[in-house]
């Protein structure tokens, strides 16, 4: 065996978002840090977002006006310690955006940058970078990452599991890393690390349509939950109301900024909808315009209904959307004199892995930032732009927590043991099992729920498990597997919550239980209760 094959760092970083880029600038001063990527550190969820990060940045705003709109979009239940120590850090948070070089759009306002709103903002606190914010900000990080001496970056890499204490036998359960498969060259690494972090970002590809990218497997909760830590909220899944609906764009969300901007959502005949489904007409939170647009595509059998932007100027909509109206270009769709065909589509997990205000995990060692994690900010639905805020005031408490603490020797670690496996040989196994859950999770476990379709979805999912334990038990690990292995937890999970919660709250949404409870409580699952 290579001993290559086995590395020790003071911390192993599991994804490449902005959540992993953040943290690993914020240590790499001081601390030996793996950065792990599925693919580029360019390919991530982050990367796809167009319309920026909320913060209060106006003195027109204020803390308070900012917690009370989290707080309305996660029908009660937002924790408030959680939700108040986001918000109170949003300025910090986008100043050392600023100090590493993000490009923001700016204008002649004091501020110096142009803000926006989006559904659901009582203010404009959007700050962005045109309509490709993610990208900028991604991009900016990225370089100073490659560029870092202390830094050591692992593209094409994906997390298999994580290792901990207690499954080597060892007293005093923590995470020690995790084993590694090289993509490339076909062999599992185990990595060793005295602090390790999830920030894999969430599981949209456990749906059939989704906003995100095929690297959205759930990798952080499975991981996770596998190691024995609590998740919570998984059944709140955000439906994006605006995906563009054309059979080459994939994956291409149309965000939110457009109906923040006044755009309008209408029938195939221009017949405005919403404001028939709630008084702020588009600028509703996401799940009802969500709610809507699939109440409306099947009353009248749609295939899509329509974002209508042409009332604005085509100067307007250069300058603040030149990335949609580029792509729809390309496709044939001039926004500037035809509305937009949309659809929703899978775009964020509310809940995910239980931490605290540090980042810390039920697992001594073990850290989890963004989508992956359950932090209490997002509640029953997570309010626009606050998910990039998430991850970069996790990453900078995540830092603190993990410089304050000594660097803790490891014990020896083992190599991955696959002296009693077999190359595959039938990979169909896995393509058919990977197109079945995504479809009847999409049919089953959508934007609205019934008893009867999660039992199926679960009856379906319970299968699916013990054909890929078996598989796993028997085969060499490959990419497909390990993420084919995940996304079933993952939607295991997703259904469990979802059968747990008799209501309708936020997100979910049941036909059994169409009302909302007096009191909103947490779905929270523990693997010694599974």
């Amino acid at each position: 065996m290579n001993p290559a094959a086995i590395q020790h760092f003071d911390v192993l970083i599991i994804g490449s978002g902005l959540a992993g880029q953040s943290l690993a600038l914020r240590l790499a001063d001081s601390r030996r840090v793996a950065l792990v990527t599925k693919k580029t550190l360019a390919d991530s969820a982050s990367a796809w977002a167009q319309g920026g990060i909320a913060a209060v940045l106006d003195p027109a705003d204020s803390i308070e006006a900012h917690v009370n709109d989290t707080f309305t979009a996660g029908a009660g239940l937002c924790d408030p310690d959680a939700t108040r120590f986001v918000v109170e850090h949003g300025r910090e948070a986008i100043e050392w955006l600023i100090a590493r070089g993000v490009p923001f759009t700016a204008d002649n306002t004091p501020l110096g940058f142009h803000l926006t709103r989006e559904g659901g903002h009582g203010q404009r606190r959007i700050i962005h970078a045109a309509d490709a914010t993610g990208t900028a900000v991604q991009q900016t990080l990225t370089e100073q990452v490659r560029n870092h001496p202390n830094i050591t970056i692992l593209e094409r890499h994906i997390a298999v599991d994580l290792i901990t204490a207690a499954k080597l036998g060892l007293p005093r359960n923590r995470c020690l890393g995790a084993y590694v498969l090289d993509i490339d060259r076909d062999r599992v690494l185990t990595l060793g690390a005295s602090h390790t972090a999830l920030a894999t970002g969430g599981a949209g590809k456990v749906y059939l349509y989704t906003t995100n990218p095929d690297t959205a497997t759930g990798d952080g909760v499975a991981m996770a939950w596998r190691a024995g830590c609590r998740v919570a909220n998984m059944e709140f899944i955000q439906f994006h109301p605006t995906c563009l609906y054309h059979p080459h764009a994939k994956s291409f969300l149309i965000s939110e900024a457009l109906r923040g901007e006044g755009g309008l959502l209408r029938l195939p005949d221009g017949t405005r909808f919403m404001p028939e489904h709630d008084s702020r007409a588009e600028l509703a939170p996401r799940d009802i315009v969500a709610r809507a647009i699939d109440f409306e595509m099947k009353r009248q059998g749609l295939d899509c209904v329509f974002l209508d932007m042409t009332h604005k100027s085509p100067d307007f909509l250069k300058e603040h959307f030149p990335t949609i109206l580029a792509r729809c270009l390309e496709l044939g769709i001039d926004i500037t004199r035809e509305p937009i065909p949309v659809v929703p589509a899978a775009h964020y997990s509310c809940g995910g892995v239980v931490t605290d205000l540090a980042a810390r995990t039920d697992l001594t060692g073990l850290y989890a930032i963004g989508e992956t994690t359950f932090t209490g900010l997002h509640g029953a639905n997570r309010l626009a732009s606050n998910s990039l805020l998430e991850c970069v005031v996790f990453s900078a408490s995540a830092a603190k927590d993990i410089l304050a603490a000594p660097v803790e020797p490891l014990p020896h670690l083992p190599h991955w043991d696959e002296s009693r496996v077999r190359d595959a040989d039938e990979e169909i196994v896995i393509s058919h099992n990977w197109a079945e859950l995504r479809r009847f999770m999409w049919d089953y476990v959508g934007i609205v729920r019934t008893n009867k379709r999660l039992e199926r979805a679960l009856h379906r999912i319970r299968l699916l498990e013990k054909e890929i334990d078996e598989y796993y038990a028997n085969y060499r690990v490959g990419n497909d597997l390990i993420e084919l292995r995940n996304l079933v937890l993952t939607a295991h999970l997703i259904v469990r919550s979802a059968l747990r919660r008799h209501e309708s709250r936020g997100l979910h949404f049941s036909s059994d239980y169409p009302e909302t409870l007096p009191r909103a409580l947490e779905t929270v699952l523990h693997p010694r209760q599974a």
